[in-house]
């Protein structure tokens, strides 16, 4: 893979559990993991991290979490569109794409470099080229950025963490 030059992550199956939570009303929430916001916090140094998701009907739910709590870029892009969504704005070659569905194995299959969550669906599992041991919504992104850390940049090395004060948020 050349230098990677953008992380981009679905955010269904990968930052929740993906399971979908409705009464009456409608969706009405959505459970996040722990851990994958300060994972992120260490690879932001090194790369952009962009967030999609193809939840219309979830997509405030999302919004909260990613946009305002997180503070990172989220956009709305249906899950059979996403390669081409990703290919128009970035070179494929250079992307790191985390995803779980069944349609993420087109773009895992197509990207520098592709990871999956443990509990992902074996189209996605087999189209990556990593699959974390820890299940979507369950720190699969915290170890996923760990791994990226190791693999392109520099090992995680919690005491320099110390020295560098790096910003991270403890949820």
């Amino acid at each position: 893979m050349k230098k990677p030059s953008i992380f981009i992550l679905d955010v269904d199956g990968v930052m929740t559990d993906g399971m979908l939570y409705y009464t009456i009303e409608g969706k009405v929430m959505k459970r996040f993991g722990p851990d994958d916001h300060d994972g992120l916090n260490l690879i932001k140094q090194y790369l952009p991290v962009q967030f999609i998701s193809g939840d219309a009907k979830g997509f405030a739910i999302t919004a909260k979490r990613i946009r305002d709590d997180m503070q990172y870029p989220l956009e709305l892009v249906s899950t059979i569109h996403r390669r081409n969504w990703i290919a128009e704005r970035y070179p494929l070659d250079e992307v790191i794409y985390m995803g779980d569905g069944i349609f993420d194995a087109l773009v895992l299959g197509r990207v520098g470099y592709g990871i999956a969550p443990s509990n992902a669906s074996p189209l996605a599992k087999s189209a990556a080229h990593f699959v974390t041991q820890a299940a979507g919504g369950d720190r699969a992104v915290a170890e996923a950025c760990i791994h990226l850390l190791e693999k392109f940049f520099e090992p995680l090395n919690l005491e320099g963490l110390l020295v560098k004060k790096i910003e991270v948020s403890g949820t």
